[in-house]
């Protein structure tokens, strides 16, 4: 959690049109970088969450989509809903403050995370939903003096909610060096039934601490919370780990992610994983840090998600609100692994590609997978008019499959190669590999069933000659011919592979020439 100096904007009507994609479907790698791909959902600063029901009060509601986010203003936390896969969305009401109704120091509307419970938990029957938010009370010049992380619930679909608890309280302003705040709240129902909260703390600075992730338990369904846990905590007073969400793994572990600010790379994502929610290890281990063999890395805002993608492990995938290491300032990829979160990782342009301009354009995005197997993405983007004002933000969603079988050529390991800026290219990057003996990337990738593959690369010379050259595991692998990618100049390669069960390197070498490449794609044999 940063400073929120940047929230305390007066609030403004938004009557803006985005250039945003809402007819024919547009991809995003044929559209200029300062154009946003997605469609207009409503205006808001950032921090969405999403819940599709799948055991409601109502069965007819059953698949009904429920999302909320932050908003300009004191308004509440507004709820939007969906009853066609997030197709269209429509405004419900925005949730209050009910602890201090009637105080307008005090007002519901930082850090919504919205979820239906899978399981029953004290009182709460299954179905119920949960929405923790920070409330937060403004001094008399208007800056923000306390928080109050609460829990409401609702069982009737939200259309009324109703104050739970106090998850923990905080106080003393955001910009202040002793600042005791409380953020990010991130609620789940433990296998056990218990319920658990992860959340950001500053109240350990007398102990070092510049801020920590922590969580505490509920047996009673969220009435009551027992005592603070430490997650993720580095001695020193400096680095600043912020912004927990949790997810739970086929294996039934855990993963919590976290943002590392001020640390060796700053904003840099770190997984820690545990067997139970309540145990990642030393909270002073920095864990696994998301990074590309190429070297880059998200950065700031993270959010992690499980999907029963590919094989076995299926899909760890993170979106964050910017990436360093050569990677894409404007965050605009989700960054995936099928390895359980072991080894390298590698980028996937997001469904919505959002404009920069502020660092709430971004901030905490939400990622859904539908029925059909493709992905909603939903997410906060700054305006043209006005790209570094926060109040401004619009959220834009967009729905697209995303494949998990391309290589993008920036995320492979690197030797006499550069990384160039292409808005034609598959994730707005391609590399630029030297002529033989000099140039090569190498793919360490993970399958978890091996077996006969079709090898296709996308790739390009410079006018001369070049036939890049392909080795899988070691052994040297022809190419069955090329062809023309349409009219682009770019060409696509086809071979044919064995990979092994588990892990594989694929090395594409210098040519004749030198010549540019867009991606690897790796697809069964028919």
């Amino acid at each position: 959690m940063r400073a929120r100096a940047s929230r305390y904007l007066a609030l403004r009507p938004l009557c803006l049109l985005l250039a945003v994609a809402c007819a024919a479907p547009v991809l995003a790698q044929d559209r200029a970088p300062d154009v946003a791909v997605g469609q207009f959902l409503a205006n808001g600063t950032g921090y969405a969450s999403v819940a599709r029901l799948e055991q409601p009060s109502d069965a007819s509601a059953t698949g009904r989509l429920l999302l909320v986010f932050e908003q300009n203003g004191v308004a509440g936390v507004p709820l939007y809903a969906s009853d066609d896969a997030g197709k269209t969305w429509h405004f419900m009401l925005n949730v209050t403050d009910q602890e201090h109704a009637g105080d307008p120091a005090w007002q519901l509307r930082w850090q919504p995370n919205i979820s239906e419970m899978t399981r029953d938990s004290g009182d709460l029957k299954r179905g119920t939903l949960l929405l923790a938010a920070n409330a937060t009370r403004g001094d008399a010049h208007g800056h923000v003096a306390a928080e109050d992380l609460q829990l409401y619930t609702s069982n009737d679909l939200g259309k009324t909610w109703h104050y739970r608890s106090s998850i923990v309280r905080g106080g003393g302003h955001p910009e202040d060096k002793d600042n005791h705040g409380v953020w990010e709240p991130n609620v789940h129902i433990l296998d056990d039934g218990r319920m658990i909260v992860y959340y950001s703390s500053e109240q350990h600075k007398r102990d070092g601490f510049n801020q920590i992730l922590a969580h505490k338990l509920s047996s009673d369904g969220g009435k009551t919370w027992g005592d603070e846990v430490a997650d993720v905590a580095m001695p020193g007073g400096v680095e600043r780990p912020g912004m927990a969400v949790v997810a739970q793994l086929p294996d039934h572990r855990y993963v919590i992610n976290y943002e590392d600010i001020d640390g060796p790379n700053n904003g840099q994502i770190y997984l820690k994983f545990g067997p139970d929610g309540q145990r990642f290890g030393d909270p002073s281990d920095h864990g696994t840090p998301v990074q590309t063999e190429g070297g880059a890395w998200p950065a700031a805002c993270p959010v992690v998600s499980w999907f029963p993608v590919g094989g076995a492990q299926g899909v760890i995938v993170v979106s964050a609100e910017r990436a360093g290491g050569n990677g894409d300032a404007a965050g605009r990829s989700l960054y995936w692994n099928n390895n359980g979160g072991r080894g390298p990782w590698w980028e996937v342009p997001a469904p919505v590609q959002k404009l920069t301009g502020n660092i709430h354009a971004g901030w905490t995005q939400a990622l859904l997978r539908k029925k059909d197997g493709s992905f909603l993405h939903i997410t906060s983007s700054a305006t043209p008019e006005h790209a570094w004002k926060a109040a401004y933000n619009v959220m834009l969603y967009a729905d697209a499959p995303l494949n998990f079988n391309r290589y993008e050529a920036e995320d492979a390991a690197r030797t006499n190669a550069a990384v160039i800026e292409n808005p034609k290219t598959s994730n707005r990057r391609m590399v630029r590999i030297a002529a033989a003996p000099y140039g090569k990337l190498s793919f360490d990738i993970h399958r978890d069933r091996g077996g006969a593959h079709v090898l296709r690369l996308r790739y390009t010379d410079m006018g001369l000659p070049a036939t890049p050259r392909v080795t899988v595991n070691g052994a040297s692998v022809a190419a069955t011919g090329s062809k023309a990618d349409d009219d682009s100049g770019w060409n696509l390669m086809d071979l044919n592979v064995d990979l092994r069960d588990g892990d594989n390197t694929i090395a594409v070498d210098g040519a004749e020439h030198v010549f540019d490449l867009d991606y690897i794609e790796l697809d069964p044999a028919p």
